[in-house]
Formats: C-alpha cells, structure tokens, sequence
C-alpha cells in the first residue's frame, strides 16, 4: 500500500500509466483493424489513444528543467564513460521535452502556426540519441560487471581465452559460454536487466517514427506497453531503478 500511494503522488507516475494505457490502444487499434472491428470501435479506441497523448504531453510540460538538473549531477560522476553517456542522455531528453512541449502548444492551438510534423520529428531524433546513449551505458555497465566476474575465477587457459582461428567451434563455444555468463549476470542485477529491457523496446519507438526502422504500429504498441510497465515497476519498486 505505500509502495502504491507513493507511486501515485508523483507526477512522473500518472504520466506512465497514460503512457501504457495510450501504447495499449495503439496496439488494441492495430488488433482491430486486423480482426475488421466496427468502424465506429476502432474511431473511438483512436480518439482515446490521441486524447492519451495530449494528456501525456500535458503532464510533462516543465520536465526539461528537471532533466537539465539531472545533467548537472551527472557530470561530478566519477567514472568517465558514465559521466559522458549520462549527461549527453539528459541533454537529449531536455532537448526532447522542449520540442515535444511546442508540439502540445500547435496541437491545443496556443502555437497556430507552428509545424508540427517539423517539431516532431525532431523530438525523435533527440529521443532516439537519448536512448542510444542509455543503451551503450547499459552495455558499458555489463562489461564492467562480465571483467568483474572474471577476475574473480581463475585465469582461462590460453584455449578458452582466444578461439582457434582455423575452427568455428571453439568460438560458438566462447559464444554461448558468453552470453550464458552475460545472462547469469543480469539475472542478478535486476536494476540493470530491466534497465536494457525498457531501453531495448523503446529504441524501436523512435526509429518507426523516424522511417529508420519501419514495423508497425502493432509492434511499436507492444514496446511501448512493456517499457511502459517496466518503468512503472521500477518507481513503485525504486531499488529497481538503475542509478545514477
């Protein structure tokens, strides 16, 4: 229960469950249209889906100034890859939220003129950078733990260290030993593994929007439904969520 009222006095909270409940009618839309629903259903799933949007936008006016905040600590990090893939990710989210705060103004009307497919658009970009940075930072973070547990067993012999050039076995050997060990390792950093989940699906947001990576709004529903509930997890659970 105080997980939960917790949870539901931050402003950053409601903006998720929007942000769920929109990415599931993006998806229940995609179903239907699939299944040929009723017109009338599938207009009303997507009206709700865009009332979600606006409603979401709403909740996030004023966020840059926070994710600039979060830029400033994290450049005292100590560690110089974090500090880099940290504070240029919080950059780009301020970035983000400023262009995605004047596409809220042109779709209320309070900025007629503005382009709001130009504004748009360049909110991806600054959000599909973000994510990249959170991805190599996740990746960076499993290579430091992966050479941890390394030098905590003995050294490999010189066979298992480098795979023999003049067979592939001994390399689809190494391979699965590898992710095997990269597996157990995020088993238990659960910060981390939902961390590269939620960063995993969401990449895939950005890069149909931008035509990079087209698939669909079925499958862009479903990412966005499960970063959706794994952000939502790591704030009602805050050991959860990756830090700094």
């Amino acid at each position: 229960m105080d997980s939960w009222v917790r949870f539901s006095s931050q402003s950053h909270s409601k903006e998720r469950v929007f942000r769920a409940a929109q990415y599931a009618c993006m998806l229940l839309g995609y179903t239907l249209n699939k299944t040929k629903a009723a017109a009338e259903l599938r207009r009303m799933v997507g009206d709700l889906e865009t009332h979600l949007s606006l409603t979401r936008k709403l909740l996030r006016l004023g966020n840059s100034v926070e994710t600039l905040e979060a830029a400033k600590r994290a450049i005292h990090l100590s560690d110089g890859v974090l500090r880099l893939c940290v504070t240029i990710s919080h950059l780009n989210r301020a970035m983000y939220f400023v262009c995605d705060n004047l596409v809220w103004a042109g779709k209320t009307g309070l900025i007629s003129k503005l382009d709001q497919q130009k504004w748009s658009q360049r909110s991806f970009r600054y959000y599909l950078f973000a994510l990249i940075l959170n991805l190599t930072r996740d990746a960076y973070e499993l290579g430091l733990l992966l050479e941890s547990e390394d030098r905590l067993k003995s050294p490999p012999s010189p066979a298992q260290r480098l795979p023999s050039p003049s067979s592939s076995a001994p390399s689809v050997t190494w391979l699965r030993r590898r992710l095997h060990q990269a597996g157990v390792v995020l088993y238990s950093n659960p910060p981390l593994l939902l961390d590269l989940l939620k960063n995993g699906c969401d990449v895939f947001i950005p890069l149909d929007r931008l035509g990079i990576y087209q698939t669909g709004s079925g499958f862009v529903g479903a990412c966005g439904l499960v970063s959706s509930v794994l952000s939502i997890l790591s704030v009602v659970h805050p050991w959860l969520k990756l830090k700094p």
